[in-house]
């Protein structure tokens, strides 16, 4: 009985120096990982050691730095790594948790670094080129209907450049912009902006109230500046010199439908005797004639030569002669 008991005390004499190492690497574990509460990495492929800072022997510390925890699959993405995937993600690679003292952050926020072309910068991109457009040379004012979203290019994107091109449009009164991310002539990403263009127009508004049959003159109408969704029409004019068709209470809008053009008057009636006119630098000739019909200057009426009897057709001139048209 006295030998099996000095057995079993020196079995465990023996084992103590083993217990004692085994309680040594549980406090003094081989891998230390400090964890940083966010992070941002050049690369999509996220490792153990471009997240963290290992502390190990060589050994160790080469495994650990090569472990893959996640991959960035679009730009702009944000991916979160727990302690329990690094853990997992260490076991797969057989090293032990037991072997691992995790410090720091519980959760480690990862984001690539990447070139960022903010959604305001694309408008004012897209608006400098309609401003130097011939088509919206009129335009004074571009308002965008939506931002769009931000470009996000990974870093590993070289030569990056912005394209924009002008796409046709069925709507009235809109302009449609696509703004191409480039890199190395390659292309990213592409927006849409669509803008709503605004004009400076004028228009002729009554002073007074204008009788119909009225000139309209600028002491009774003035001309007012204002922004508008529509272009001012091509040719635009006051309407100085036109007749007011109705009348026009003060404070309106003048449009083309209540104005006329002044009737021009009656230089030369049908059957009046009119003078045949032609003039070049080095000669001058003239001839009776007779109208066969009515009009005004700058109008062109038939005309018969007395002399010939041969009727012509003639432009009536601003002193009541007329030139032949040949």
């Amino acid at each position: 009985m006295n030998g099996k008991i000095a057995n079993a005390v020196l079995i465990t004499i023996l084992l103590l120096p083993l217990c004692a190492g085994a309680d040594s690497a549980e406090k003094n574990p081989a891998l230390k990982i400090y964890l940083p509460r966010r992070i941002t990495i050049e690369n999509d492929i996220i490792t153990l050691g471009s997240v963290s800072i290992i502390r190990a022997d060589q050994l160790f510390a080469e495994k650990a730095n090569d472990i893959t925890l996640a991959k960035f699959s679009i730009p702009g993405q944000k991916i979160i790594i727990d302690r329990k995937t690094i853990l997992s993600r260490l076991a797969c690679s057989n090293i032990k948790p037991a072997k691992v003292n995790l410090i720091g952050a519980e959760k480690i926020i990862v984001t690539q670094k990447e070139h960022k072309i903010a959604g305001t910068e694309i408008i004012n991109l897209a608006k400098s080129f309609l401003k130097n457009n011939p088509e919206y040379a009129s335009a004074c004012r571009f308002s965008p209907l939506q931002i769009p979203a931000d470009f996000i290019a990974p870093a590993d994107c070289n030569n990056i450049k912005l394209s924009t091109n002008l796409l046709p449009n069925s709507r009235a009164n809109q302009a449609r912009v696509e703004v191409l991310l480039l890199s190395d002539s390659r292309e990213i990403e592409k927006r849409l902006v669509t803008f709503q263009p605004k004009y400076l127009t004028r228009t002729a508004v009554t002073l007074t109230e204008i009788k119909a049959g009225t000139a309209i003159t600028a002491e009774n109408v003035k001309i007012v500046k204002s922004i508008s969704n529509e272009p001012e029409p091509a040719g635009w004019t006051p309407t100085y010199g036109l007749i007011a068709k109705r009348n026009l209470p003060a404070n309106t809008v003048i449009d083309s439908n209540m104005a006329k053009p002044r009737p021009k008057q009656i230089l030369v009636n049908r059957n009046q005797n009119v003078i045949i006119k032609i003039e070049s630098p080095s000669l001058a000739i003239t001839a009776a004639g007779q109208a066969l019909e009515k009009g005004s200057a700058g109008q062109f009426i038939k005309v018969r030569n007395v002399d010939s009897k041969r009727t012509i057709i003639a432009k009536i001139n601003d002193d009541g002669t007329v030139e032949p048209l040949f």
